[in-house]
């Protein structure tokens, strides 16, 4: 019998468990295949003992309607950056991808399949360099992966933002309020710039698109007439003023990413300071946006991603990670994945687009 892993790293995302559904069923389509899971990404083959699943009709049956992943994940303990603790709690990062890679070769298994971010993939490329026959699967909400036109995930977030948004409109007209709400999106402005023009923003303030505070100000004024108006905001994690610096606190230990979030609230203070007297109000969608039913469209995309990912297997074609382009599944070299973030275009058709329709970047 062959041994494929499966792993599931970085933040959790909708559609994840629909992956994982679609490789178990294809590979049952071939003889002489086990899948295996590898709990909280690439963790469960680095402890002692290993924790490791095997997958089987009862563990996948259904899971593609599930939020989250069966095989649980993490965004800690990257193994191109392992935090080692020595005796006086000092914690230095160290490169342990070549024991991974042993491990995998000690357990027998014949390929890896990396369901992941960008990091993630960095990871799957690292791991294909020491010999680790591996396949990338792409997965964020923040839509942030050059190599393909669209991720997993994201248009699930992309919905529930929308719906979160709709529901605000309704309360800032009864108010005369400016609201403002908070999406994720880490360097990229894609789930913002997405839902300001599904739900009629007034402001889109993303990372690409430095703001200035007097313009969103003038924006708000214009807004409103005798103390009547509202305005609605859409704001990115990222985003930050011209002259200022994107919110953050430092990372939990173990992690290498800085923890975003609050700038709705950095942007509250702004527009008080520079004199706008209309109520404003904060929301900060936070977690919501990454779980929950995926919406069909990221059903679909994740299930063909995890059946393009076992063919490549079966074609031995390693060191690829499955694509979505020009409406088709192929694949892409785990290299060129990694090279460059997907962002906002500000001289793209749907910024001048979202600008025609009156929606203001703050630029």
């Amino acid at each position: 019998m062959k041994k494929l892993l499966i792993s599931t790293g970085g933040g959790d995302c909708p559609g994840l468990n629909a992956v994982i559904r679609g490789i178990f069923k294809r590979a049952q389509k071939e003889d002489g295949w086990e899948v295996y899971g590898s709990m909280e990404a690439l963790s469960g083959v680095r402890r002692d003992p290993p924790e490791i699943i095997k997958l089987d009709n009862a563990t996948t049956a259904g899971i593609h309607v599930r939020g989250g992943t069966i095989l649980k994940t993490t965004n800690k303990g990257n193994p191109l950056q392992f935090p080692v603790k020595d005796e006086k709690g000092n914690i230095t990062f160290t490169d342990i991808t070549q024991q991974l890679a042993d491990k995998i070769s000690e357990m027998g298994f014949d390929a890896v399949i990396n369901i992941g971010g960008d990091g993630s993939q960095k990871i799957s490329q690292a791991l294909f360099e020491k010999g680790v026959p591996v396949i990338g699967v792409p997965k964020t909400i923040d839509n942030d992966l050059s190599a393909t036109d669209m991720t997993f995930g994201f248009q699930t977030a992309v919905q529930i933002a929308t719906d979160s948004f709709d529901k605000l409109v309704t309360t800032a007209e009864s108010h005369h309020r400016v609201m403002i709400m908070e999406v994720m999106g880490r360097d990229a402005g894609w789930i913002a710039l997405h839902t300001a023009i599904a739900g009629g923003a007034e402001i889109c303030l993303i990372p690409e698109i430095p703001y200035d505070v007097g313009k969103v100000f003038q924006r708000i004024t214009e807004r409103y007439k005798n103390g009547r108006g509202f305005v609605n905001i859409v704001i990115a994690e990222g985003a930050r003023a011209k002259d200022g610096t994107v919110v953050s606190a430092p990372g939990e230990e173990g992690s290498e990413h800085v923890r975003l979030g609050g700038v709705a609230y950095e942007l509250s203070r702004q527009l008080k300071a520079a004199g706008c007297e209309a109520e404003i109000r904060e929301t900060v969608l936070g977690h919501v946006q990454r779980g929950g039913t995926p919406i069909a469209f990221d059903r679909l995309l994740a299930t063909m991603f995890g059946v393009k990912a076992f063919e490549l297997v079966l074609a031995g074609s390693f060191g690829k990670m499955v694509s979505f382009q020009n409406n088709d599944f192929i694949a892409v070299d785990l290299v060129e994945a990694t090279t460059s973030y997907n962002l906002v275009n500000k001289e793209s058709f749907l910024v001048k687009g979202a600008k025609g329709l009156g929606i203001s970047f703050g630029d």
